[in-house]
């Protein structure tokens, strides 16, 4: 690390440019090709002396989140977007106070669905963290939607309309 001082008109205060240092550190390959920018530190000392003071660094890089395992591609191909809860995902953001339970059908399993503010959950298994994949796969079969009264509270459940169908849904209330 080297020190440059820069002449200042003031009489108390000197300018010193500090160079980051350069340590080497260890990186996974996939971070390799990542360009890091070195920078200067400027600051303003009086009478202090940093000689015995260890240099730190922050390495910055962009980290991206794999979505899906090599093994994974063909199950999501299969998976596929569901139409039907964009839809219905769409309606309930403009739909004030007011939740969707959704009963489908996958793979001749009942599987239900709260829909509340354009977000979607998975009441009958576990919600995939990734929110560009379809909370039910398309090969899903909506049975029937019950409009709730919003926030949805589990040991008080208030319907506004049970068991209409999805072309019911559909043609009523999707049409506005």
């Amino acid at each position: 690390m080297h020190r440059t001082t820069l002449p200042m008109k003031s009489v108390a205060t000197s300018w010193t440019m500090m160079p980051s240092p350069m340590l080497p550190i260890p990186l996974p390959s996939s971070l390799n090709n990542i360009s890091t920018h070195n920078s200067s530190l400027c600051c303003a000392f009086k009478d202090l002396d940093l000689s015995n003071q260890r240099g730190t660094s922050l390495l910055c890089a962009a980290r991206r989140q794999i979505r899906y395992q090599d093994g994974d591609e063909d199950r999501d191909e299969e998976y596929g977007h569901n139409e039907e809860i964009a839809k219905l995902e769409f309606y309930s953001q403009s739909a004030k106070g007011e939740a969707l339970l959704v009963h489908a059908l996958v793979d001749q399993e009942e599987v239900d669905v709260l829909i509340f503010k354009g977000f979607s959950s998975c009441l009958s298994y576990s919600t995939s963290s990734d929110p560009t994949r379809s909370i039910l796969p398309a090969r899903a079969v909506i049975m029937s939607i019950d409009r709730i009264k919003g926030p949805f509270n589990p040991s008080n459940i208030e319907y506004l309309e049970m068991g209409v169908t999805w072309e019911e849904f559909k043609t009523k209330l999707l049409s506005n």
